[in-house]
């Protein structure tokens, strides 16, 4: 028994998750501690509060109805995880993911407010969108060796004012924010398929949330079960031995970070086509959805399972924080509480380290399968990798 406690904690896997519990546990202290210097009579009920969310209505059709809202909001923040995961398993940090989820949202509010398209056409719009700005960076990067963090941030701003600018002709009168896609052209709404009568009636609940978990499942496949997606990591981990290795260095980098950014684009029109949200053409900062991407991916222990259940987290406690007194604690505590969690992911490595750090030498002897992959265990085994050998040849 104690033999098989020491290979579970030797599992890669269950470090990640475990140092992610640890990032969430640490991160709701720090911010019950904040709670506490605000108000200390009211700290617990507010932090209780944060994390019922829509539990805190008595009403089971009510509390699915707001259930239903907190996971609109996670379908989008899922794909934008997904968009970072993707790229990052390439050895990319996709920080213009922001940016490609506001071409996304852009070109699909235009498409179905200005041509009057359906969703099918304005969903693949977002995604066209959102992979011209992600190939834009990996051009750069492929081409020029341009940093893909400086040309994906440059880039984001370039997108959000653009769209700004675009969608500025279906403005309403006496607000900054686009037109009703719902009163403008409700042929653009994604399709609820009943999904809704399920959540109290929410109207905004749509297809959007069962394709964003499909999504991430064929993520997952494609990047562990496809040759295609062994290249694109082997790609990242060391590009000039991918190259000489005879893999398309260049079209593999510019081909991530376009899908990387179909998928960021694609986010925002599962959001902006429920009609739960309209654009405002006079915002003057990035959408934050984009970067609570990032945070998700880390707390999702870089996995595109584990990104499911860390977007919903996130969103939950966003959620979360607008159920608390705002007489008493400001409406930011659940986004601070969200910023610590998140700045904490940056030490789920660190933790990771300090858990191997502490286990017996011996312990990972049960683990000896889990080899990370590396283009020296690949071509310098004697054993041919059943991925490649699963080519028979074609790529050469």
């Amino acid at each position: 028994m104690k033999k098989n406690k020491k290979s579970l904690l030797a599992q890669s896997g269950f470090q990640t998750l475990l140092a992610s519990l640890v990032c969430i546990v640490a991160g709701l202290l720090i911010g019950y501690i904040v709670l506490l210097i605000i108000n200390p009579a009211k700290a617990t009920e507010a932090i209780v509060t944060i994390l019922k969310n829509y539990l805190t209505y008595g009403s089971g059709k009510a509390a699915m109805k707001y259930l239903g809202n907190t996971l609109v909001k996670t379908a989008p923040l899922l794909m934008c995880a997904l968009s970072v995961q993707f790229c990052y398993s390439a050895g990319l940090f996709n920080i213009g993911a922001a940016g490609q989820y506001v071409a996304g949202a852009g070109l699909s509010l235009y498409a179905a407010l200005v041509w009057k398209m359906p969703w099918p056409v304005c969903l693949i719009l977002a995604m066209v969108a959102g992979a011209i700005m992600g190939a834009a960076v990996g051009v750069l990067k492929a081409y020029r060796n341009v940093n893909e963090v400086i040309s994906g941030i440059m880039l984001n701003w370039i997108s959000l004012y653009t769209v700004n600018m675009s969608l500025s002709v279906v403005k309403e009168t006496a607000s900054p924010y686009t037109q009703s896609v719902s009163s403008l052209n409700p042929s653009a709404l994604l399709p609820t398929l009943g999904l809704g009568a399920l959540f109290g009636n929410n109207k905004y609940v749509t297809i959007a949330i069962p394709l964003s978990v499909l999504i991430a499942v064929l993520i997952w496949v494609i990047l562990n079960k496809t040759v295609f997606g062994y290249e694109l990591r082997a790609t990242g981990l060391n590009k000039e031995a991918a190259k000489y290795s005879g893999m398309k260095e260049k079209t593999n980098t510019i081909l991530t970070l376009a899908i990387g950014g179909a998928l960021a684009g694609l986010g925002a029109a599962f959001l902006f086509l429920t009609g739960y949200e309209q654009w405002s053409v006079t915002q003057s900062s990035v959408p934050g959805m984009g970067f609570n991407g990032i945070a998700a991916t880390f707390l999702g222990g870089l996995h595109p399972i584990g990104t499911i259940f860390s977007s919903y987290f996130i969103q939950h406690i966003t959620s979360g924080g607008s159920y608390l007194d705002k007489a008493v604690f400001p409406a930011q505590i659940s986004d601070l509480i969200s910023a610590i969690i998140i700045y904490l992911c940056g030490f789920v490595a660190f933790f990771r380290y300090f858990i191997t750090m502490h286990l017996p030498k011996n312990a990972g002897d049960s683990n000896s399968n889990d080899v990370p992959l590396t283009t020296a265990s690949a071509a310098g085994s004697g054993k041919e990798d059943p991925q490649k050998s699963a080519k028979g040849g074609e790529e050469k």
